[in-house]
């Protein structure tokens, strides 16, 4: 696969049949999208209506077909359609789609999650926001407190305590992030800098004895891939025990997917610590709404029937969901782990030789299996870093890959997925469209100002 410059005269790809869904949409559904990114806004131009997709690749209503590396924000381990995955689903449609009583997926499912990652027991709701809502519900029962500590830059869900800015100073109670989300909702949250490990220990002695959790994105993928400082998740094990606080580790994005047992399988295996709780979603859902939360026994004790703390769901634990989920985890054998590490180290070895040929201030970072590209010339420790990312050159830099056809998250601050099925083809197909894009993207470069270039 040679990184060879692409003629520079391509033309947009057709969007006719997209941009008559989306004005439907936008007629019947607010932005004309279920979840804000889709639509397009940080990086304009029509957003792209798929109408199928098969291992690596992705074809909108108009027929284009792009090489896939989103892979539905990380559940696709195994690219689209795997044939396994869909046999086993169909075999369960068949016995029903849901019973509301338990079932046998839901166990063999969670007694899969047990074995890999580092909890004693398993809930089961339907998205990751119901996992993180859930599991800080679960810290303030069992420890009887009530301020949330969180990091700025890690996204945990549409949760309203969640939903939170960080306010002035570097200890302080945060401010609602979104109109809908009252003061009240987030006095109790306070928001940290990410990887700051004074900021971390004055929250606990400001707060002392009111601590209830300190939840994090095991390695925060909301902000691009902004990993923990070697050490970091272990300090803060160890700080929120030394308080009497649950460290509450969100795996939903990272969970089975930046290793075979997660972030933990990178760094908290290693350095002997455990999380109190953990959240699960993406891959343990296999592309179904399915998420977890799981933890120490004693813990998820305080959970109704068991214990004092109500949580429930009508759809949690559905069979078609928990056989699709069981399924690909049975199938992400170390195999799998290690053919996606390879096919992206391809791709960010392609990224690096044409950004620097282009002479584009870039940084690649990653953890596992996943990666983010910063259009910024130093490392990303934190959200304040992450935000330094040129916004003017990744959208013309999307746009460029797009008209290639190569699907890019259409945000700058998002993580880069591959999959099993990244074979030579699709992973020579980003290579080969990755010369013109960065061209393009060095033109849009801010350098009075105003971009140079792009929409």
């Amino acid at each position: 696969m040679k990184n060879e410059p692409v003629p520079h005269d391509i033309s947009p790809l057709s969007a006719a049949a997209s941009e008559a869904l989306f004005a439907r949409a936008k007629a019947v559904t607010p932005g004309g999208v279920n979840s804000p990114v889709r639509a397009f806004n940080a990086v304009g131009g029509t957003p792209r209506f798929i109408r199928e997709a098969k291992g690596a690749w992705l074809t909108d209503v108009d027929g284009n077909e792009y090489v896939d590396l989103i892979c539905s924000w990380g559940p696709m381990l195994l690219g689209h359609a795997h044939p396994e995955v869909q046999a086993a689903v169909l075999e369960a449609v068949t016995r029903g789609t849901s019973y509301g009583t338990p079932t046998t997926p839901e166990v063999e499912l969670a007694e899969e999650i047990v074995r890999r990652a580092p909890v004693e027991k398993v809930r089961f709701v339907s998205s990751g926001t119901e996992a993180t809502m859930s599991a800080i519900r679960l810290a303030r029962g069992f420890t009887g407190r009530d301020v949330i500590l969180k990091f700025a830059g890690n996204y945990h869900g549409h949760v309203d305590s969640l939903l939170a800015s960080a306010g002035s100073g570097l200890v302080t109670h945060a401010i609602p992030g979104t109109p809908g989300v009252p003061e009240s909702s987030t006095e109790l949250t306070v928001v940290l800098p990410y990887n700051d490990r004074a900021a971390v220990t004055a929250a606990f002695a400001e707060y002392q004895g009111r601590v209830a959790c300190l939840i994090t994105e095991a390695s925060p993928g909301n902000m691009g891939v902004v990993p923990p400082e070697p050490g970091f998740n272990q300090f803060l094990s160890e700080i929120c025990t030394s308080n009497g606080a649950l460290f509450i580790s969100d795996e939903v994005m990272t969970g089975f997917r930046a290793s075979n047992q997660g972030q933990w399988g990178l760094d908290g295996k290693h350095e002997g610590w455990t999380p109190d709780l953990v959240t699960f979603g993406k891959v343990m859902g296999g592309g179904f709404p399915a998420a977890a939360f799981g933890g120490r026994a004693d813990v998820m004790a305080s959970l109704s029937p068991e214990g004092p703390v109500y949580q429930a769901g009508t759809l949690s634990g559905n069979p078609v969901a928990t056989t699709a989920g069981l399924t690909t985890l049975r199938l992400a054998t170390d195999e799998v782990y290690d053919h996606i590490t390879k096919a992206a180290d391809v791709v960010k070895a392609a990224v690096e030789e044409s950004f620097t040929k282009a002479g584009l201030p870039h940084v690649i970072q990653s953890t596992g299996t996943m990666f983010s590209v910063f259009f910024t010339d130093r490392p990303v420790r934190d959200f304040d870093e992450a935000k330094t990312t040129d916004e003017a050159a990744y959208k013309a830099f999307f746009h460029a890959m797009l008209d290639q056809g190569v699907y890019l998250p259409p945000s700058a601050y998002e993580a880069w997925f591959l999959s099993s099925a990244h074979d030579e083809r699709a992973v020579s197909q980003i290579v080969e469209a990755l010369p013109y894009a960065a061209d393009v993207a060095a033109k849009a470069v801010i350098s009075t100002g105003t971009p140079t270039g792009g929409e």
